[in-house]
């Protein structure tokens, strides 16, 4: 009985905290396990902090196995092939890691710190976002379910990836229809909608698959408001979202997004663009309740209008070059 509390123990409790340390170990925000003697203030917390987790890791007692579970838990969340995502399947969905509000508090602050050290750490701000979101989640579900057309995409849940999307058919679309113009986004930017992370550590099937919506939409929010992938358009993107979802992850990626623009980038937000992107945020019907895979054919500006977002201010920085 003794050994098997042990292995629930190890293999529920510790696979998070395992993920987070060795995402960060390179930060040195965490030396797991300890190795060597600490003599500083900081090192002496590290310490105290893996002494005091390492009761979990109990699996010790079985090197062969702790370290399988390792290598599956840190591929399973550096990568969104859903081949890899069954390896700590539990029973909710895919790919689901269950964690305790302590754990999801703990991973909350170090992806938010390894997000800090570097923006374009995709998995740590997935991380963030279903860590933090789950007030938020539960309000957008509500607004979807309250929304015919919403309430379809919860039935149904499509998914919105380069094997759903007729690239040939969007491609043949005429110029200014929203598909034809979505195909352009992705060509002109090089980027796919199979690059979004798969979510792991939401506890609720309807609200991952919430998550997973507002991950796969972002892309199709860039063509809507007309905005780039530069650093002023995703901060731009940035406060819409936040105005318009409530998710902490935007909130916290609106404030400190400005922080990497240059003055005259600065004097374009503050002055016209994020105005602008906050007040349609706001205002707009809900982005994550519009069956966009049906809507290829429909013009971008009759779109727009559908869903009262406003044409994007008219700022050659944030319609040209990708610098900040």
């Amino acid at each position: 009985m003794k050994t098997k509390l042990l292995h629930c123990c190890s293999e529920r409790t510790s696979r998070p905290l395992l993920l987070l340390f060795t995402s960060l170990k390179h930060f040195r925000l965490f030396d797991y396990p300890p190795r060597k003697r600490y003599t500083t203030r900081h090192d002496a917390c590290a310490l105290r902090l893996a002494m005091w987790l390492r009761p979990c890791q109990t699996l010790r007692r079985n090197q062969r196995h702790f370290t399988l579970i390792s290598k599956v838990c840190v591929r399973q969340l550096h990568t969104s092939r859903a081949d890899l995502t069954h390896g700590c399947y539990d029973g909710l969905y895919p790919g689901h890691i269950h964690t305790t509000p302590f754990q999801k508090a703990l991973l909350a602050v170090g992806s938010g710190v390894a997000a800090l050290q570097d923006p374009y750490r995709h998995d740590m701000v997935a991380v963030l976002g279903e860590t933090t979101g789950h007030f938020a989640l539960v309000k957008l579900r509500d607004r979807m379910r309250n929304d015919p057309e919403g309430y379809t995409i919860l039935t149904e849940r499509p998914r919105i990836r380069l094997s759903t999307l007729d690239q040939k058919k969007m491609a043949s679309l005429p110029d200014g229809s929203f598909g034809r113009e979505y195909l352009r986004f992705l060509e002109d930017n090089k980027v796919t909608p199979d690059s979004r992370a798969d979510v792991k550590f939401v506890d609720d099937d309807e609200l991952a698959y919430v998550m997973l919506r507002y991950r796969e939409v972002h892309d199709l929010l860039h063509t809507l408001l007309g905005m780039p992938t530069n650093m002023l358009g995703e901060v731009a993107v940035k406060w819409f979202e936040a105005a318009q979802t409530g998710l902490p992850m935007c909130a916290l990626g609106a404030v400190l997004g400005p922080l990497r623009l240059n003055a005259s980038r600065l004097e374009s937000l503050f002055t016209s663009l994020g105005p602008w992107a906050v007040q349609n945020g706001r205002r707009a019907r809900c982005v994550l309740s519009v069956f966009y895979e049906r809507r290829w054919e429909q013009n971008l500006e009759d779109l727009r209008q559908e869903l009262n977002i406003e044409p994007p201010p008219a700022i050659l920085g944030a319609t040209k070059g990708t610098s900040t």
